[in-house]
This record gives structure tokens, sequence and C-alpha cells, in this order.
């Protein structure tokens, strides 16, 4: 769909007798949407005819997947000075982690901040000191960053009442009994932050291998988030609010659907500290996580020598063969619509750094792994990532000034961050981007899955903007000036009742052989640490290195 430019409105003036008036009307923009993956996934699914190769490689190792997981494994194997490898890029380099730009405002396609890593996850410690991130005491309780990529105040706000408050949790001009129950559940996130089972191990840890095996505590994960929270006297409709928007915005899914030991999770395993910043910040960019993407990529050429290692084209069959796994692979162009080629690359050893769904389609049989996807297939929340271009600013409603991030409380979608936030300048930037968020959290996946791929431009236009037309009215058209929406239709594994315990999941974890799997899929939910980790786990199985997975 091509992009039509927004015109602010056409002038019409009356004139009646020496008087005269100018009105201009308010007209929604026509937005750009995009379906990264969609086409390939589709094709996969549907069984298409492959041309015959015109190209064959040899390489020990081949990556499928320039997202996270794949490009830290990369990343992994080239620190360590492995060097003979390559990464079949797949649909879309970064994959949840992309970000886009227009007349050089970047905006995030997907993830767009990192909380501070904890102790635990040594592996995104390691990666943000070798970008210079962590300026020094990676080991620290609390290392120093590099201060322009800490989020700048003010960092979140949440329009409440016609009124915009500081923070996400409501905590002002609510009951006594309302505020207690919030005081009470933050006290006890305090004391989960250093909770150990009785196998010594913290139980709430990022990345969650290293989590608990407790089962006094593993039993949250066979009753509801919203469950917990009726059975342990949390009544408070505010809160019941906040921490179903936290399951919404970080796993796609209502709190009554989301393990309760997911929902604490959420929490209790964030417990990363700065020594120049205060609690509860958080690593962003404009573009969102897409610049550690990018570093990783010049880390590895810079390694390795040379930009040959990341080769074009989507990973459709992998093959048995006595010198180990063939991958075969179609060019982009292809995906595209052009004549169909492919290649092929024989291995050593294959990393499927992809969600499982698409794994499942290019493997002879998942099933010979131990991971049936009839039985233990996650469910995977559908989303729409919408970037609003903006020449100049929308009038704000009264109270805390526009944020980095900026909550409609009880809205329909999550919210809104604003690209330019964190630019050092003197004065606000005369354009910037707003980026919203919406998870289709509301309907099944597959109905929502339905609906987004047979929506028109307009009806997802709609649902993009819910949440800044409850904050600025129709009166935002006047500032926006061009829209790309990117819908995801599988763009998270969601973490449901009983999830800890998948065995399919917990099998493909523990594979060491031809075929390795590095994907967030392995942890039940979508996060940088969890993918990051998988990757670099599958690189220290080919390095001979032993990861601790309890």
């Amino acid at each position: 769909m091509r992009r039509r430019s927004f015109l602010l409105g056409a002038a019409t003036a009356a004139v009646a007798g020496t008087a005269g008036y100018y009105r201009s009307r308010v007209i929604e923009t026509t937005p750009d949407v995009h379906y990264p993956g969609m086409q390939a996934g589709h094709a996969l699914r549907d069984g298409a005819a492959l041309p015959a190769p015109s190209a064959h490689y040899q390489h020990e190792v081949a990556i499928l997947g320039a997202g996270v997981a794949g490009l830290s494994c990369a990343w992994k194997l080239a620190r360590e000075g492995y060097k003979d490898f390559v990464v079949v890029q797949g649909p879309e380099f970064a994959g949840n982690a992309a970000s886009g730009q227009r007349d050089e405002l970047d905006y995030p396609l997907g993830a767009h901040y990192l909380p501070l890593p904890s102790l635990a996850s040594t592996h995104v410690r390691e990666m943000l000191s070798d970008f210079g991130i962590i300026e020094r005491g990676a080991g620290d309780a609390r290392p120093y960053y590099d201060e322009s990529i800490l989020v700048h105040s003010p960092q979140e706000r949440l329009l409440r009442n016609g009124h915009w408050e500081e923070g996400l949790l409501p905590m002002t001009g609510l009951p006594d009994a309302d505020i207690q129950q919030h005081q009470k559940f933050l006290t006890l996130i305090d004391r989960l932050h250093t909770q150990t089972g009785s196998d010594g191990r913290k139980v709430f840890s990022i990345p969650i291998a290293l989590s608990s095996r407790d089962p006094q505590w593993r039993v949250l994960d066979t009753i509801t988030f919203k469950q917990w929270l009726d059975r342990e006297g949390y009544t408070s409709p505010a809160l019941h609010w906040y921490l179903n928007y936290c399951c919404r915005d970080d796993y796609g899914a209502q709190y009554d659907v989301v393990s309760a030991w997911a929902g604490l999770h959420y929490f209790a395993s964030r417990d990363g500290h700065a020594a120049n910043a205060g609690e509860g910040a958080v690593l962003t960019w404009p573009g969102g996580l897409s610049v550690l993407a990018e570093r990783m990529r010049s880390a590895i050429t810079h390694k390795l020598g040379h930009a040959d290692w990341l080769i074009d084209g989507t990973a459709v069959r992998v093959a048995d063969t006595p010198a180990g796994p063939q991958v075969t692979c179609l060019k982009s162009d292809a995906i595209a619509g052009a004549a169909p080629t492919s290649y092929t690359v024989q291995t050593r050893r294959t990393v499927c750094a992809m969600p499982l769904f698409v794994a499942q389609r290019i493997l002879p049989d998942i099933r010979a792994y131990g991971y049936d996807p009839a039985v233990h297939a996650s469910a995977h929340a559908p989303w729409l990532v919408s970037n609003f271009v903006l020449q100049g600013y929308p009038i704000e409603a009264p109270g805390e000034p526009l944020s980095w991030d900026n909550v409609v409380y009880q809205g329909q979608a999550l919210g809104y961050v604003v690209s330019t936030h964190q630019l050092l300048r003197v004065a606000r930037s005369p354009r910037t981007v707003f980026t919203a968020y919406h998870a289709s959290s509301g309907q099944t996946p597959q109905a929502a899955r339905q609906w987004l791929s047979s929506a028109s431009p307009e009806a997802l236009r709609d649902a993009a903007s819910a949440d800044l037309i409850a904050a600025y009215g129709r009166e935002f058209w006047r500032n926006a000036r061009q829209l790309d929406i990117t819908v995801r239709g599988h763009a998270m594994a969601t973490p449901l009742c009983g999830y800890l315990s998948n065995p399919g999941l917990a099998a493909l974890r523990e594979i060491d052989g031809p075929v390795l799997f590095a994907h967030a899929d392995l942890s039940g939910y979508s996060v940088f640490e969890e993918a990051s980790w998988w990757g670099v786990v599958a690189a220290g199985r080919i390095l001979g290195q032993k990861a601790p997975l309890g």
C-alpha cells in the first residue's frame, strides 16, 4: 500500500457582508500497512513448491534467523573466535527488535526498551559492556551506564479522569483501602526480588532457566494471575487494571489467562540497578532495540573481518544428511514476488533461531525432538505497532507533561512512546514520532489474526489510534503527517497456565545435536533477555561450553 501525504485540510471561506471566517478540516491520514514475515509464513504453511537450488554452499554452522536469538548466537561465536558460520537473515532483520525511519526520524517496529539487566543476566551485561553501553562495573550490582541511553525524565504518566498523573499505578484520589492494597503488593514484590526456593535459587530469575524449581512456588503456574489476586484478597479496581495492563503489555494477553507465576515474574525478576540512575530506569533509543541488533551486526563483522556472514534469504527446509543438516533457502526477491530462486547450505550444525511455529514447518518432523505442536505449542499474541509522524505536538490535557511512555487508564490499547524523548536538545524537537502499541488481547489469537489480515487500512488506523484519540480527540490528526502500521500476527508467545511445565519446550531446551533451538519461545514468552539467552546457550553448545540450565 502506497503512502499518501497527510493534508492538514482544505480551507473553506464564506463571506457574509464584510465579515469572513476560515475553518480547516481534520483529515485522518491514510496509513502504510506492513505484514513482515506473513507472506513467507503462509507459503510455508501452505506447502508452496520450491524451485531447484541454483547455488550450494558449505559452512560448519548455519543460524536460521537474524532476530535477537540468532544475532546473539552469532555474536557469541564471533566473540569466542569461531569463524565458519553464516546467518540466514529471514524475512526481517532484527525481527521483533526491528525499526523504521521517516525523514531522519527513527522509530521502533517492535520492542522499544530494555530493563536494566539483573546480575543473573550476565550474557546481557557482557553484551552491553562490549558495546560501551555499560561504561564500567559490568559485574557490579550497580554498573555505570551511558547516560544518554538511560531513559530521561519524565519517564511515564497515566491519563485518568482527564488529568495526566505521574507513574502508571494509580495512587491518588483512591480510597485508603485501595492505597493500602497497592502498597501491600509493592512490598511483596520487594520481598520476592530476593526470595529463594528450597534449592537455593532465586524464585523469579531472568532468564527463567535459572529460576528455582521449588514445587511450592511452581504451583503458581497452575492458576491465573487474576485467580491469585482474588485468592490473596486484592480487590482494588485500579490495582487490577494496572496488573492486567502489565500482562497485556508484556505478554499480549489478559491477566485472567496468564499464569500467576508469569504475572509475578514480570515484577519480581527485574532487579537490575544503575550507579547513575534511579530505581525503575530502563535503556531506550529512538529506534528501540534495533540499536542492539545493529551493534551485534557491527561487532560480528568486526570480529570476522567481513560482512558475508549475514546472507539474504529465508530458510524453508532442513533435511537430514550423513554430513549433517542441509538447509534450503529461498532468496528474498522470490518472497517479494520475483521468479523464485533458492540455494542450499550444507552444515555440520544448524541453529533454528526462529519461532517454533515456523521451525515446525521446515524440519522433517519436530516431534522427533520431543515437541509435538498439536500438544505443546504456545499461544502467540497478535500486535499492532503504529508510528505516527507528527509536525508539532497536540494540545495536552492538564497535569504531567509529555513523557517517554504515555498510557490511558482503561484505554483500548497500550499507550504510546515518544521517539524523540531521548534526543538531547535545548528545545523540544519540532517533529516527532508517537509509537502506539496495541495487543489484540480482547479476543482469541486466532480471531485477532483473522481480523488483522482482513481489516481495511482505515479499520487498522482506528484501532491503532484509539488511545491517542482518547488523549487528544480528533484534533490529534492536525499534527499527524504520516502513519506506518506494522501488523505482527504472531508477535509473542503467551505464558498461559502450565507453560513452565510444558514438556515439549523442556525437551527442545535440552537438545544438543546437529540441530539446535534458540528462540524466546523456549522460555514461553518474548523479551530480549530470554531470546539472547537461548542464542548464547546454542553458541556455547557449539563451542563445547556448558550452560547452567538447572
